[in-house]
């Protein structure tokens, strides 16, 4: 790729080094821009379950560079099984066909992989990583933002850009409580390890009652799995500081009596050390910036894990917010441009998780898994016209990339 860096250097402050924050990292370092990055961990978390990169994000890999290193990591998971009470298979799909997947160029691979390459990237140039800090305080006086930072620095950008995920610090700090923007989707889940004493290799099985699943996923031929215990309750059940030790006691009643391997995934439960809880959720802004400073990736549109695009949305994102800010002077601008060019790829991949691959994990009455079960015996993989399959794919490629190159070489 050309250097297309402009000659007028402004400074940014981007908060969260997880996929949004590094990859928006990159493209404005490319662009000439002063760039830092603040993360409240002490290094790159690595490890992680699967992810997906998908449709008009794949273009934002290549562009970067990455593509040979993403289609290495390549998981290649091959089957999605889902099994009744006795683990009898009700049927066996192809996971990619029945997520929507191009089989010959959407890459999955686990989300430690993808932050290490993308960390990588930056790591090592002019891009300042702080770790083990955050943003404690935010003052817009219009010509610049005013940063204290949790460590007592304290510090002046140009732009700050929150990337700090689904409970975002930075959109508290400009746009108050989460509440009036957190969309709740009706369930919550558990994320966590346990031994693969199933055997299984690239692939899932999923096991579902009304208004309860459990899934189990296999990286490869990893020794240990991903679980997942998810259940439909009606109020979101956390506050502002979830209790893990009521979490669990609540998973434990919802899935008292399952069948399948429940009883033995509930006490792997209670036993992990690497839980990780939270409800199904999005988040859904009228406006991704104030002043100067904005959001990207989960923090200013998560789509939730029933999309499948969290990582898609956030690569996008990125690249096109940083292509915005290098071809305007006025950060405000490039904002509006960013949204305007961003937000219906956006929705139509929110939209995913509304009525899509959400209703074939979790049914949520009777009935509803009575027609999931219907669905599932009728499914043909690779049919053209499958109302599920052709819907994501139209959304994951729903925007042509701007080709910010030639416009920002022209402007320098």
């Amino acid at each position: 790729m050309p250097d297309t860096k402009v000659q007028k250097s402004r400074s940014v402050l981007i908060s969260g080094a997880s996929i949004a924050g590094p990859a928006l990292a990159y493209w404005l370092d490319r662009y000439g821009f002063e760039v830092t990055v603040v993360e409240r961990a002490s290094a790159v978390r690595s490890g992680g379950y699967p992810i997906d990169i998908r449709g008009t994000a794949i273009h934002v890999i290549e562009r970067m560079g990455l593509l040979p290193h993403v289609a290495a990591a390549h998981i290649a998971s091959r089957d999605l099984t889902f099994v009744d009470a006795e683990g009898r298979a009700i049927a066996t799909l192809p996971i990619y066909d029945l997520m929507g997947n191009e089989t010959d160029r959407d890459v999955e691979l686990p989300r430690g992989e993808l932050t290490g390459l993308l960390h990588g990237l930056t790591k090592d140039g002019a891009v300042r990583y702080r770790f083990a800090d955050s943003i404690e305080a935010l003052d817009d006086d219009g010509a610049g933002v005013a940063v204290r930072f949790k460590s007592g620095e304290r510090a002046r950008y140009d732009v700050v850009i929150g990337a700090d995920g689904l409970h975002s610090n930075t959109r508290r700090l400009t746009f108050g409580p989460e509440e009036p923007f957190n969309r709740y989707l009706g369930s919550t889940f558990n994320l966590f390890s346990v031994p693969n004493d199933l055997g299984l290799s690239h692939g899932a099985v999923v096991y579902a009652e009304a208004g309860r699943a459990a899934v189990v996923m296999a990286v490869r031929d990893s020794p240990d799995l991903f679980a997942m215990l998810t259940f439909v309750t009606p109020k979101p059940p956390f506050g502002a500081h979830p209790d893990k030790a009521e979490q669990i006691q609540r998973t434990a009643a919802a899935f008292a009596d399952g069948g399948w391997e429940v009883p033995r995934l509930v006490d792997a439960l209670r036993r992990a050390e690497d839980l990780y809880f939270d409800t199904v959720s999005q988040i859904h802004m009228p406006c991704w910036s104030k002043g100067r400073v904005a959001l990207v990736g989960d923090a200013a549109f998560a789509p939730s894990f029933r999309s499948g695009q969290g990582t898609s949305l956030a690569l996008v994102g990125a690249y096109v917010l940083a292509g915005e800010l290098a071809i305007h002077d006025n950060p405000t601008d490039a904002f509006s441009a960013y949204e305007r060019i961003a937000r219906p790829f956006v929705e139509a991949n929110q939209a995913l998780a509304i009525k899509g691959n959400g209703d074939f994990l979790l049914p949520r009455t009777p009935s509803e898994l009575d027609a999931r079960n219907r669905t599932l015996a009728a499914f043909e993989p690779g049919r053209s016209g499958d109302g599920v399959s052709d819907k994501a794919r139209a959304a994951h490629n729903a925007l042509t990339l701007p080709d910010y190159s030639s416009r920002i070489s022209r402007k320098s």
